[in-house]
């Protein structure tokens, strides 16, 4: 070997993998494909999992429409190179439509049990003992994410009338009667906070429903993270998350170094969040439709969020000053405690969009501009699902304790110690499913504002 190539194989194994230009097609088709194939446009491969499998840093995987189960119907998928998915093929890739030709990951309860570690139904990490790809240019496009059949959901408590399910059951419990395992805990998309890769990473045209964890879960080292004309329906705990893997440089308690600058910029615009549900059916805490984290440029436009039992936007995760926020021009109606949520020392305050001028100037918010409330509800005619709305509206949560009235319970009182009892919550929906094609019907219901038709 030359001493330039020397050289420049010591600058790879320093500096990471680059990822180059020569990025090779790869078709994947569950229908049309054979996984001997050579997974050529003519010749697809049969699954999504053994393309990845084949796939090198840079390569983009074309996926035609079916419902893929993973290997050995795991449900999940890890991505360990810097592949872009690209969804929404007819099964011989004659034409692309992804709400026609669905690409889809849409797991069965009967499958909960599959062995595997994966964290999310795409699990994002790469191999940690080998340098790391460089100035990735990821692309996740058209594909259609559904946890509504791998839940589990109770037979009848917190069923509203005319619903196919009951209340969403976390593990371990689970409706016995119908189901064979628990819900999964699951991500929709994860990514690994010991991933060191840089570069960009975008997801659009995607949809995201009924997960039992956060959505989009992603945590990035450096770079550029885009998530636009996506569907975020009824998923738990927080619809998009966006998280920075690299430390803040600190001069104090709040206080980043003179000069500091986020590292990870995420780009999030013509979305639409609805329904992101609490973390427990006491509704007491999450329920957040998209929140910024330390570490992170958030810039979050023409955005279409409504219906999340706590907050459309949550900037209480680490301090104001160690990140930055730009919310414009986004549509905001009916989240159910406030509109956005942040800390104003020494408290957390609630805001709904029409006080969002008393946010400006507030750490880390560089612009909040031109946000409104839902002018015309008729938009939603026809396309969000008119019962599960209506229950959702008229949602009563109750709570009753029943304490041990003896001996005990008076002897702890005069000590001014706890009592012992029970407390009974009861709810009357949970993260019931959502129909997936209720949720599809989201695209395109506000020309301009949120996630819009696919062409």
């Amino acid at each position: 070997m030359g001493l330039v190539n020397k050289v420049a194989c010591m600058a790879c194994a320093m500096l990471g993998v680059a990822v180059t230009a020569e990025a090779a097609d790869i078709y994947v088709s569950l229908d049309a494909g054979k996984n001997k194939n050579p997974g050529t446009k003519e010749s697809p491969l049969k699954n999504l999992w053994k393309a990845l499998e084949k796939a090198e840093h840079g390569d983009v995987i074309h996926v035609a429409e079916g419902i893929y189960p993973g290997k050995m119907k795991q449900s999940w998928f890890k991505i360990d190179k810097a592949v872009s998915i690209i969804g929404g093929y007819a099964k011989d890739f004659s034409a692309r439509q992804p709400l026609v030709h669905k690409t889809m990951f849409q797991a069965l309860n009967d499958n909960n049990d599959k062995k595997g570690n994966g964290l999310g139904v795409f699990h994002v990490e790469f191999d940690h003992t080998k340098p790391e790809p460089d100035g990735v240019n990821m692309v996740f496009d058209g594909l259609i994410f559904d946890e509504g059949f791998a839940n589990s959901y109770h037979e009848t408590k917190g069923k509203p009338e005319g619903f196919d399910t009951g209340m969403w059951l976390e593990g371990p419990a689970w409706n016995k009667n119908r189901d064979k395992f628990p819900s999964p805990n699951r991500y929709l998309v994860y990514s690994a906070t010991q991933n060191r890769a840089t570069g960009n990473v975008t997801f659009k045209n995607c949809s995201f429903v009924n997960s039992g964890n956060i959505a989009l879960n992603f945590t990035w080292y450096k770079g550029k993270v885009t998530v636009e004309n996506c569907v975020f329906c009824n998923n738990r705990m927080i619809g998009a998350n966006v998280l920075c893997s690299s430390a803040v440089p600190m001069d104090g308690p709040n206080k980043p170094r003179a000069g500091w600058k986020p590292v990870v910029e995420w780009e999030f615009a013509h979305n639409t969040v609805l329904f992101t549900w609490s973390r427990l059916n006491d509704l007491g805490d999450m329920g957040f439709g998209i929140r910024n984290n330390t570490g992170v440029k958030a810039n979050i436009h023409d955005n279409v969020i409504g219906l999340n039992v706590l907050t459309g936007f949550d900037n209480t995760k680490g301090a104001g000053k160690t990140k930055i926020t730009n919310l414009d021009n986004n549509i905001f109606f009916l989240n159910r405690e406030s509109d956005v949520q942040m800390t104003v020392s020494p408290s957390i305050a609630k805001v709904r969009v029409d006080g969002f001028e008393d946010l400006e100037g507030t750490d880390g918010i560089e612009s909040i501009e031109d946000n409104a409330d839902l002018k015309d509800p008729s938009v939603f005619k026809g396309r969000l699902n008119a019962k599960y709305l209506n229950s959702f509206l008229s949602m009563k949560y109750s709570e009753k304790t029943k304490l041990d009235e003896g001996k005990c319970n008076g002897l702890r009182s005069v000590l001014g110690l706890p009592l012992q009892g029970t407390i009974t919550t009861k709810c009357d929906m949970f993260c019931n499913r959502y129909p997936l094609e209720d949720a599809l019907k989201l695209f395109g219901a506000i020309a301009g504002k949120g996630a819009q038709d696919i062409k």
